[in-house]
């Protein structure tokens, strides 16, 4: 059975709710090999010295590979729907670009980022290069109504401003975990621990999704008392899905009241 058919298996829409948006996540890891033939061509550095040598700044997405991508499904009212870590427990990154892209298709939902119009999107799009992978719907959506929605854009008014703390700041204004600490992404993979790299970034796209619902509130998309009975019923979703994903656990005893005057 191909990747393609195992992804629509596993992630057909319910029979009564349609997909309307996609919330990702998504963490990568520099490429070593690309990096040695590219930007040190003619030293002969190995991969793991290349990526020694670039770690004196952020390596450019055109020099990373996706090692997670987290995706919640979203329906109309703003509901999510059901969530999951792409290719589990194997994250191969062809495997996670081409079910990636394939449910991208599949759905034909907006995609809903923080940061990803500069970071999620040209690492998944360069990727979908790399591997050869369609993402025909994806390029033919690139207008204001049906593109994607980076958060990042919506709060900095297209860069104008600046953010700090980012998506952090905006998950502890509503009562969301963030991160405390920024994952070492390149050493866990290094040490295989690539479940928890997944764990972290599932909980990147959780805190995306709640920011989300708020800025609904803002476009007037949604009312206040929506928008609580959307993350309650959320949280009982993410209660309900423990046993599979042990690290909501963590999230939910976190989850507390939101930041109030």
């Amino acid at each position: 059975m191909g990747l393609a058919d195992t992804f629509a298996r596993t992630t057909a829409p319910d029979t009564h709710t349609r997909t309307a948006f996609l919330v990702i996540g998504t963490e990568s890891v520099p490429d070593g090999r690309l990096l040695s033939a590219v930007e040190r061509a003619g030293e002969n550095l190995s991969p793991t010295a290349a990526i020694a040598r670039a770690d004196t700044g952020p390596v450019p997405v055109a020099f990373r590979l996706p090692v997670a991508v987290c995706v919640l499904r979203v329906g109309p009212d703003f509901s999510l729907i059901n969530f999951k870590c792409l290719d589990a427990p194997h994250f191969r990154p062809r495997e996670i670009v081409n079910q990636f892209w394939f449910g991208a298709t599949h759905y034909g939902a907006r995609l809903v980022t923080f940061n990803g119009r500069a970071a999620d999107l040209p690492l998944l799009e360069l990727a979908a290069f790399r591997y050869g992978i369609s993402a025909r719907d994806h390029y033919l959506a690139r207008d204001r109504y049906r593109g994607p929605i980076d958060l990042t854009d919506w709060f900095t008014n297209f860069g104008a401003c600046h953010l700090p703390g980012g998506l952090n700041l905006l998950a502890a204004l509503l009562g969301k975990p963030g991160q405390s600490a920024t994952p070492d992404v390149l050493r866990l993979y290094q040490e295989g621990k690539l479940p928890e790299i997944n764990d972290a970034c599932l909980c990147t796209a959780l805190d995306t999704y709640f920011v989300f619902l708020r800025t609904r509130v803002l476009t007037g998309d949604l009312a206040p008392e929506q928008e609580s009975l959307l993350a309650d019923r959320a949280k009982g979703l993410l209660a309900a899905k423990t046993a599979e994903f042990p690290v909501l656990r963590r999230y939910l005893t976190d989850w507390t009241e939101p930041a109030s005057a």
